[in-house]
């Protein structure tokens, strides 16, 4: 959308909620407007006239907010009612549609009263609702978008808040390609207390960065935070087939199945390294049994692949 494009949106706005009085409609030109810019100031102060102007008639409008410009109108009025926690919420949904927009580039997420108000619970969640569109958040594109949200992290987690919210902060920073700084938030996190989420975040940076050994080091620690936790048995049962120990692999799947035995995940996984380490044709049927049950992407496709290339295996089975 083009200055003059904006221009024409917020004009539209100001007709419709003063003379058409349809604050709907008015409402929906200028949230397309702060959405078409979102660093700009003037769309914010038409929406913030508009709201105090058209509350009555807004607030319900809002509250079922279903689009994403509707979404960041939202997130500024909550800002406007002294919500930081409602707004910062509203916006890192907004920003885990399209990451790499620099919706955080609002004026008002720059207002020092947002970091030093909202709590660290809800900048978490918000945080991590920016990874729950599945995007990458370490592409190029998205790093200078996501910059603001990092430097809200860092500063709230300089509070310091509880171990919980410190263990998200670092799944985000990890998430946004700082595995390093991720580890130390870890490492605060657990100064305060240790929790089974710290130690899982832990094993996701160590793994990306490489460190098996210390992934499963801290898997092991989060299992003894949270002993009948099947997914982490689970977690192991996959770190240790990356590495071609298909024993301790079925070890661990074995484990988790004596808490969780009707687990489809956990006893496909166990079909499938039981397989690759004995070649049991048996093992092997079983686990094509269970892939049918499960959704078809790359893991169900990678249990197969390590069932496939196990030794003994029948070529007729390997082949199917």
């Amino acid at each position: 959308m083009t200055d003059r494009e904006r221009t024409a949106h917020l004009a539209v706005a100001r007709v419709l909620a003063h003379c058409g009085g349809d604050p709907a409609a008015a409402l929906g030109q200028v949230a397309a407007a702060v959405a078409a810019a979102p660093g700009a100031a003037e769309p914010y102060e038409v929406l913030g006239r508009l709201w105090a102007e058209q509350r009555a008639a807004l607030a319900p409008l809002l509250a079922r907010a279903g689009s994403l410009s509707t979404v960041l109108a939202h997130a500024y009025v909550r800002y406007l009612e002294g919500d930081p926690d409602g707004a910062v919420l509203a916006l890192g949904s907004v920003a885990g549609a399209r990451p790499a927009v620099a919706w955080a580039a609002a004026p008002w997420f720059a207002d020092p009263r947002v970091v030093a108000e909202v709590d660290a619970e809800a900048l978490a969640e918000a945080a991590l609702r920016i990874g729950d569109g599945g995007h990458p958040l370490d592409a190029p594109e998205s790093a200078e978008a996501l910059a603001p949200w990092v430097a809200a992290v860092e500063a709230v987690a300089a509070r310091p808040p509880g171990p919980e919210a410190l263990a998200r902060f670092a799944l985000f920073l990890r998430m946004c390609g700082r595995a390093e700084r991720s580890l130390e938030l870890c490492d605060r996190a657990d100064a305060v207390r240790p929790v089974m989420l710290t130690a899982v975040v832990r094993a996701g940076s160590r793994r990306v960065l490489g460190d098996l050994d210390g992934a499963a080091a801290a898997f092991e620690q989060a299992l003894l935070l949270d002993p009948a936790n099947w997914s982490l048995h689970l977690d192991l049962a996959d770190l240790c087939a990356s590495r071609a120990d298909f024993a301790a692999a079925v070890a661990h799947a074995a484990r988790g199945l004596s808490h969780a035995p009707d687990e489809l995940l956990l006893r496909a996984a166990h079909a499938a390294y039981r397989t690759a380490l004995t070649g049991d044709a048996g093992a092997f049927r079983h686990l094509l049994e269970l892939a049918g049950e499960l959704e078809p992407g790359p893991y169900r496709d990678g249990l197969l692949e390590y069932a496939r290339s196990a030794d003994g295996l029948p070529e007729e089975l390997r082949a199917g």
